[in-house]
């Protein structure tokens, strides 16, 4: 997101400083040189979508007695621009992923309706996923090249590995157990009620 919001601004300096060393015939001064990007509004904005997206699967496994929910797969599949490093929008999109995963199963913030405050307000209260709860995650994208979203065709993933996971894993537990759930986290109360 860092590069997709600030990036312009920067291939704009580089630009203006590389004409800037051409008219010094490629000789830089003993002062230096210094140039600035404004990153100016993109224009092809009220054109066209801007947006990176997604679609995400899972498969979960309900068990028929106590109602647990594991989830052994996890698939996103994105559209996000140009990848600027593989590994690190990888990396991006796995942890997004847990962190849905996670939503969907495990955090829930309780407030303590005397005092205004949460009852669970560290880690040993407040549960989110550990190794144990993630599976197999398949990450992929698709080669997007796209010449109106900004100079270097790059979109955000920060948050594009999250808000799918959890409304498919969602739907996943309404498809094994025909109960739809629609707050979160799933609870083993909301499966076996």
């Amino acid at each position: 997101m860092g590069t997709a919001s600030w990036g312009t601004a920067i291939v704009e300096a580089a630009r203006k400083l590389r004409a800037r060393l051409q008219e010094e015939h490629g000789v830089i001064p003993a002062g230096g040189l210094e140039a600035t990007g404004e990153g100016e509004e993109n224009p092809e904005a009220k054109r066209f979508a801007m947006h990176a997206f997604g679609a995400q699967f899972a498969e979960v496994r309900v068990h028929r007695d106590t109602g647990e929910v594991r989830v052994p797969r996890l698939l996103g599949v994105f559209a996000a621009g140009r990848i600027m490093n593989a590994k690190l929008a990888r990396s991006q999109l796995l942890g997004g992923m847990t962190m849905g995963l996670s939503m969907a199963l495990h955090e829930e913030s309780v407030m303590d309706p005397r005092f205004g405050d949460y009852v669970n307000h560290d880690f040993a209260e407040y549960h989110i996923a550990t190794n144990a709860d993630v599976g197999t995650i398949d990450i992929s994208w698709i080669d997007e090249d796209d010449p109106y979203v900004n100079p270097m065709g790059a979109k955000g993933i920060g948050e594009i590995g999250i808000v799918g996971t959890a409304a498919a894993i969602a739907n996943a537990v309404y498809h094994a157990t025909g109960i739809r759930v629609r707050d979160l986290p799933i609870t083993l109360d909301k499966l076996l009620a």
